[in-house]
Parts: C-alpha cells; sequence; structure tokens
C-alpha cells in the first residue's frame, strides 16, 4: 500500500536508495548532495539495508569502488554534485565504456569557478556525452520516481549503461514536499534483482575488464554504446509504462504543457518547469495560446518525439541553465535545433541562458521571453538567436 510522507528530495533519493538495498555504495560528501550518502549510511547503521557502505577519500575513488563492484557482478550506486562530478571524469567514461550500469544521484550544482554551491546544470550538462543515461527531475516526486526506474532501465540486458538520475540542487533537494512513496514489496519486484550474464567472480566464465581497445576493435565498442543509447529509448519507455501500472505515475520523454495547439512555447529541463508552468497558465487566461515542453530524458536525447511534439509552434524558447560557451548558445539548444533541422516546417528558434549559479528564474522573466517570442512571430525572423535572461546590466 503506498503511502504519503513529506520529504526532501534528497531524503526521497535516500528513501528509494533503502527500498532498493543495493549490494554497494561508494560516498564522498559534497553540498548539495551530502545529505543523500548521510541520510542511507544511517540505514546502514539502523541495519535496514544489507549494503556495503564504502568510505573513500574522493568522488574519483567513490566512483571507482562502484566500478569495481559492479565488475564483480554487484548493485553499485553513489551521489554527487558539481566538482564531485568533475574529478569523476575520467572514471564516467570507463562506467560507461565497460558497460557497468552504475546508478549515480547528481544533485546539480554550478561548477567553479567562481565557486558557487547553488543550481545550475553545468556539472551533468558537461558530461552529456560520457555514455551516461541522463533522466531530470522536476519536483520531489520525480526524484523519487526516476530513481526507481533507473536500474530497470540501465541494467536491462539490450542497455547495460549506467544512468544518472538529476535533481536540482537546494530547490528539490533540501527543499520538504508532500510526495507518495511505494510500497517496499512493491519496489523490490518492480526493481527486481540484479543478474549480470558477466561479471569478473563468475567462477563458470572468468573474465578480464579494462583491455586496451587496439584500433581494429576501438571503434566497434563505441558503436556497441551508442546502439545500447538507442535501445534505451525504448526500455525507458516501457519501464516508465510498467511504472504507471504500479503507481498510476506514468513517464516517458518528456512532458507537455498546453502545447497541442501552442503558438509560442518554452522547452526547458527541471524545476523551472513549475514557473513556465504558471506563466503559460496566466498567457492561456488571456487568450494567449502558449505551452510548454519539460524534457525529462536528456539522454538517449528523444530526436524524433521533440521534433513532432513542436514541429507545429510558431516560435520557441530554448532554455539552458548552462553555458557551453559555443558562442551560439547551450546544449539543449544545439540539440532541439536540429532535431527540428529537418522539419519540413519549424518554428522560429530562440536560445535562452538563464539561472545560472542559482539566478531566480520568476513568472516575470518567462513571460518576458514570450513576449519576445510574440515579437519574432510578428517580424517573422528569430532576431538574436542566443541571449541571456535574469542577468544584472
Amino acid at each position: 500500500m503506498a503511502k504519503r510522507d513529506r520529504l526532501s528530495g534528497n531524503e526521497a533519493v535516500a528513501y528509494a536508495m533503502r527500498q532498493i538495498d543495493p549490494d554497494v555504495m561508494g560516498a564522498f560528501p559534497i553540498t548539495p548532495s551530502t545529505e543523500i550518502p548521510q541520510y542511507f549510511a544511517q540505514y546502514v547503521a539502523d541495519g535496514l539495508v544489507h549494503t556495503e557502505f564504502v568510505t573513500v577519500e574522493s568522488e574519483h575513488s567513490s566512483m571507482s569502488t562502484c566500478i569495481g563492484a559492479e565488475a564483480a557482478g554487484a548493485r553499485a550506486i553513489t551521489a554527487t554534485s558539481s566538482c564531485g562530478l568533475a574529478l569523476m571524469w575520467e572514471l564516467l567514461y570507463v562506467a560507461a565504456s565497460y558497460r557497468l550500469p552504475v546508478t549515480l544521484a547528481c544533485v546539480n550544482r554550478a561548477l567553479t569557478g567562481p565557486i558557487n554551491i547553488n543550481n545550475d546544470h553545468s556539472d551533468s550538462m558537461g558530461a552529456r556525452d560520457t555514455g551516461w543515461i541522463q533522466i531530470y527531475a522536476e519536483n520531489n516526486q520525480e526524484a523519487y520516481d526516476n530513481y526507481l526506474q533507473a536500474m530497470p532501465i540501465g541494467e536491462n540486458p539490450a542497455v547495460r549503461l549506467p544512468v544518472m538520475v538529476c535533481q536540482d540542487g537546494f530547490i528539490t533537494s533540501h527543499a520538504v514536499e508532500n510526495i507518495e512513496l511505494c510500497d517496499d514489496a512493491d519496489v523490490k519486484s518492480f526493481v527486481g534483482e540484479y543478474q549480470p550474464e558477466h561479471f569478473l567472480l563468475k567462477h563458470e566464465n572468468p573474465l578480464a575488464v579494462g583491455p586496451y581497445g587496439i584500433s581494429p576493435y576501438y571503434m566497434e565498442a563505441k558503436m556497441g554504446q551508442a546502439a545500447a543509447m538507442q535501445e534505451a529509448k525504448r526500455v525507458i519507455l516501457e519501464v516508465g509504462r510498467r511504472f504507471g501500472e504500479m503507481t498510476g505515475r506514468t513517464y516517458g520523454f518528456f512532458e507537455s504543457y498546453q502545447l497541442e495547439d501552442a503558438e509560442t512555447a518554452v522547452v526547458l529541463i527541471g524545476s523551472s518547469a513549475g514557473t513556465a508552468r504558471a506563466c503559460v497558465d496566466e498567457l492561456r487566461a488571456q487568450g494567449k495560446k502558449a505551452g510548454m515542453l519539460k524534457l525529462r530524458v536528456f539522454r538517449p536525447f528523444p530526436f524524433d518525439e521533440i521534433a513532432a511534439a513542436l514541429s507545429h509552434c510558431k516560435a520557441i524558447a530554448i532554455m539552458d541553465k548552462c553555458e557551453s560557451f559555443s558562442a551560439a548558445g547551450g546544449p539543449l539548444g544545439a540539440e532541439v535545433r536540429a532535431a527540428l533541422y529537418g522539419c519540413k516546417e519549424r518554428p522560429v528558434a530562440v536560445n535562452y541562458v538563464y539561472g545560472l549559479g542559482g539566478r531566480d528564474f520568476r513568472v516575470d522573466d518567462c513571460a518576458e521571453i514570450f513576449r519576445a517570442l510574440d515579437e519574432c512571430v510578428a517580424a517573422g525572423e528569430t532576431g538574436a538567436p542566443y541571449r541571456h535572461i535574469g542577468q544584472r546590466g
């Protein structure tokens, strides 16, 4: 029987970890993800899980611990943020290329410098091409739900890729919300036991992991990863459907809000969707056809699905909570524009960078963006395709 409780996003993820009862956790603290291993360590101390909790000297070591555990046939987890994720950089590629389905809770925080402990997406977006599946949450409920779905996705034999479950630092990680929690037994049944086909400590089939990939083999290995990421699209939808059967909350690649007949729309990721939703409601009350697309899955990128959802709009604003320093916008902007490129009819697209280092994103800011989109529609042209909003001066 499901129950309701008041939890922060960090508590909710730790609660999901307890319900899953993984084999190993490699843990090193960093704000604002520190609470996740802290809460989970209490579960370990209280004997509520059977997890081997490994306290290490750095985030590099925590990911090394997870890689070793997964290679040996164990289910391994960790949590980190910002510079901690950056310190794992080499090993993010290792986990993905070894096809080890580590599950990482990433509490999004700005990357130095200047040093900043507040939210943006520069950490996980910097890791977007490391070979990890990336799933983002708008609120605490989604942070919990996404975590429960991560292992059935990553551990699927057709996928076998690590999964990064992201939520916005402090905005969701520390804010307390009412959420609905699944029954422990239901979670156990839904997630299942990890049963890898091949692993280091399998007596019947000993093997090596981490060989030198010489030229005749390296590209084929990468093609295998790419094929698995494509296959992950099918698995994500299947797991989201099964999760909906269990909870009534079905998940896909993204959420469309008032988008079916929208003439203008914003495209964004994470907690800002609540602000955008409120703005869309205000504009709809004024008779304006505004809409929103909230992306949940960034890797694998739902290329065709996004094009189909947005192609009927006249103008869209693609919102990036990080810079990519491409002189042309952010990573979400680049990928959505690419998705729309092949459409016979496609909207005018403007890329906004916003919310860096925890800068507020207000309903008024969103309304200003929609006003700018109306101007693009009236003029029949984009104007400046790469803009910032919310900055001083």
